[in-house]
């Protein structure tokens, strides 16, 4: 079990941005996206602020975010990347199989990876997920490199959405049909 204090708050800053534009979503109703909270486990509480201070994940979780999107559903988890090299390492099992399972009920699974060195947000669509999965099955690294990602699918800021995924989503559907 992972602690509350080495992991938990890992990609925060990412999730602000996921969150302001998931509110200015659904203020334009567009979309209605929620953050889904991880289990935990209180261990420690301090007494006097009544704040947890140890915790542990207390089971595994889905993924980050689930929502729709003017009838379709969507599921999709945010990774920060700080290199070049994105590990498969960084996508639990149980969370690969949540989104293909996603996928076979007709919903739209994908992740958005914040490549904090380059500032960059990239929409990585489920099936492109599953390709690099699947290689590794074949003996490839359990890994991607930046430069092997579709030029297409990096994500802008528009108007008033930081992390305007919504754009990309639209292309991914559009690749679908």
């Amino acid at each position: 079990m992972a602690t509350w204090n080495s992991r938990g708050l890992r990609g925060s800053s990412l999730e602000e941005l996921i969150n302001y534009t998931n509110e200015y979503y659904r203020e334009k109703k567009l979309a209605v996206v929620q953050k889904i909270p991880t289990p935990i486990k209180p261990i420690r509480m301090d007494k006097d602020s009544s704040q947890i201070t140890l915790a542990y994940f207390e089971k595994d979780s889905t993924v980050d975010y689930i929502g729709v999107v003017q009838g379709i559903p969507i599921c999709f988890d945010a990774k920060e990347c700080a290199v070049d090299t994105f590990s498969l390492q960084n996508i639990h099992e149980h969370q690969y199989h949540f989104m293909k399972e996603y996928e076979e009920q007709q919903g739209v699974s994908f992740l958005i990876i914040f490549f904090t060195h380059r500032n960059k947000y990239y929409y990585l669509r489920f099936s492109e997920l599953k390709t690099y999965m699947d290689r590794v099955n074949e003996g490839h690294a359990k890994n991607f490199k930046y430069e092997e990602l579709n030029p297409d699918f990096f994500i802008h800021t528009k108007n008033g959405a930081l992390v305007h995924y919504l754009e990309l989503l639209d292309k991914d559907l559009q690749l679908r049909a």
